[in-house]
């Protein structure tokens, strides 16, 4: 099928007045990705992703047609056995030039901005919060779009608006927002905190959606509610094992990129795999199994 875009963990086919969007098995690790696949991780993403396009239909309008290979095009039947479960036939729409991150939890660069300086992002905050603290109100912070191996840069509200106009950035903002406290609120008592997440905006039809991906372990951070302490940044699902793998093997992210062993990759699946069970109970056959 022609291909429309190829990412560091999906690909984007074109089908005229239609894409197609299919999550693979990779995965990557500060902006790079490695050689490893982790099995069935694009069916998580497509899962994680297609069940909360659904829970937040009432705020936003999103870019989801169906995830049923039956309603596809003819030119996709043929490659049903790949495309089953991890792929998503979705509206065209043009992206917007900014990611909008929602933080609810202070960690990370954020906090270490926060104690410098006593602001994130021309966010003031008060000064002497312990790190992974839960914000009442939580923090709006657009971004630059990267690009594939390209790094991204926050963006201040001024800034975002300079750049996509103040209406849209506003609306933007408060869309954001929303989704979040809604995410946060339903993730909680299923076990999980939501750290932060990226959203992606797309104008279809002159009205703003959401596109891309929505609320996975590799566009938000998913912490265990059991691991949660503040004074230290919970483990996060998915990635987790990775960072900490590379870490050991004192890698200067130069080429060649490490492979991952069996056990670290078995790891990582039944991270994928237990936050997606906590918030959707899904059947056992993300795997295979």
């Amino acid at each position: 099928m022609p291909l429309f875009k190829r990412g560091k963990v999906k690909n984007i086919y074109d089908l005229a007045d239609r894409l197609l969007i299919a999550a693979l098995d990779r995965i990557a690790c500060s902006g790079v990705v490695l050689p490893t696949k982790i099995p069935g991780k694009g069916k998580i993403l497509t899962a994680l992703s297609a069940y909360w396009f659904r829970e937040m239909e009432d705020i936003v309008g999103n870019q989801l047609l169906t995830t049923d290979i039956e309603q596809f095009p003819f030119i996709c039947r043929r490659y049903k056995e790949q495309l089953e479960g991890r792929s998503m036939l979705v509206k065209r729409a043009i992206p917007t030039s900014v990611e909008c991150i929602v933080r609810g939890y202070l960690f990370g660069s954020a906090w270490k901005e926060n104690r410098a300086r006593g602001e994130v992002c021309g966010n003031r905050l008060p000064m002497g919060w312990v790190e992974a603290s839960h914000l009442k109100e939580p923090l709006f912070i657009p971004s630059t779009k990267e690009s594939l191996g390209a790094h991204h840069d926050n963006l201040t509200f001024q800034q975002m608006t300079t750049i996509v106009g103040q209406e849209k950035a506003v609306k933007m903002r408060d869309l954001s927002v929303a989704i979040y406290l809604r995410a946060r609120e339903m993730a909680e008592p299923k076990g999980i905190i939501i750290g932060d997440a990226k959203f992606e905006f797309g104008l279809a039809d002159g009205r703003l959606i959401l596109i891309d991906e929505l609320l996975t372990p590799d566009s938000s951070r998913f912490w265990p509610v059991e691991n949660y302490q503040t004074g230290m940044t919970p483990e996060s699902f998915g990635r987790r094992y990775v960072r900490d793998y590379l870490l050991s093997l004192q890698w200067d992210r130069r080429p060649p990129v490490p492979t991952l062993p069996p056990e670290i990759v078995k790891k990582i699946q039944e991270d994928y795999l237990e936050a997606l069970q906590r918030l959707t109970a899904p059947p056992a056959s993300c795997f295979g199994r």
